[in-house]
């Protein structure tokens, strides 16, 4: 399978949320050990996606102390005081494969706009994979990336069937999805955003869709958002118990 990019939005505020985001952004909020951040670029590397794109905001320099500190914070070690040198103590994990780009996209800046201003990073790509920064699934990555590429479409969207708070997706003829946020898409999507200030789930899909350039992949599997603090404790409570869904993806992948 062609290596494609991942972008990750992580520049929201997260104002449902406050609870936790006050004092943090919203992909650092935690599942368990880990941030939520991690869990779903694990579930894109488990299918070899590895070359993650992180369009920062809102506290954006949290993410980038996280991922600088990344061996301490999640490994035993030693250190020599005088030096500074530190021995990791802990297995290296299949994380040191991933390569991560920082990108400070905006505190202000919508959905649209943070995915407008990537266009330089992005270019030379033929396609990539953009999602959020607050929502796991176990869809297959893969397939959603091998149906964007037999459909056509500039973008293609994964649709899902949970929580009618959310934007719809209306699929002919079918019963009603919502949009999941997890995409493949086409650098000829700069050409749907207008400005800092586009909101990508608005005027750009609604014209993709028009025009018949928006594909939607139907997956009826587990999919949930870190949307509210009841989300957080649920997203938790599955992590304890050893079940947690998207996780199970992981090991189908390997």
């Amino acid at each position: 399978m062609q290596s494609l990019k991942v972008v990750i939005l992580c520049g929201g505020l997260g104002t449902r949320l406050r609870e936790e985001t006050e004092h943090r952004p919203k992909p650092l909020v935690p599942i368990g050990n880990r941030p939520i951040l991690w869990h779903i670029m694990r579930s894109y590397a488990s299918f070899g996606f590895t070359d993650f794109i992180l369009a920062l905001g809102y506290k954006g320099e949290m993410i980038k102390d996280y991922f600088l500190n990344y061996d301490v914070l999640t490994s035993d070690f030693s250190l020599d005081l005088g030096s500074k040198s530190v021995r990791r103590l802990s297995p290296e994990g299949g994380e040191a494969g991933w390569r991560i780009t920082f990108v400070d996209t905006g505190d202000e800046t919508m959905t649209g706009g943070r995915l407008r201003r990537l266009r330089q990073v992005l270019s030379g790509e033929s396609r990539f994979l953009l999602t959020y920064g607050d929502g796991v699934t176990d869809v297959d990555l893969g397939a959603v990336a091998d149906f964007h590429c037999r459909s056509g479409c500039i973008a293609v969207v994964t649709g899902v069937r949970p929580q009618t708070r959310f934007g719809e997706l209306t699929v002919k003829g079918d019963r009603t999805w919502i949009n999941g946020g997890y995409f493949v898409m086409t650098p000829q999507v700069f050409d749907y955003i207008e400005s800092d200030g586009t909101i990508l789930e608005r005027e750009p899909l609604e014209r993709l869709a028009a025009e018949g350039q928006l594909g939607v992949y139907k997956h009826d599997g587990y999919w949930q958002p870190m949307d509210t603090y009841r989300d957080m404790q649920l997203l938790n409570e599955q992590w304890k118990s050893g079940r947690a869904p998207w996780v199970s993806q992981w090991d189908r992948a390997a």
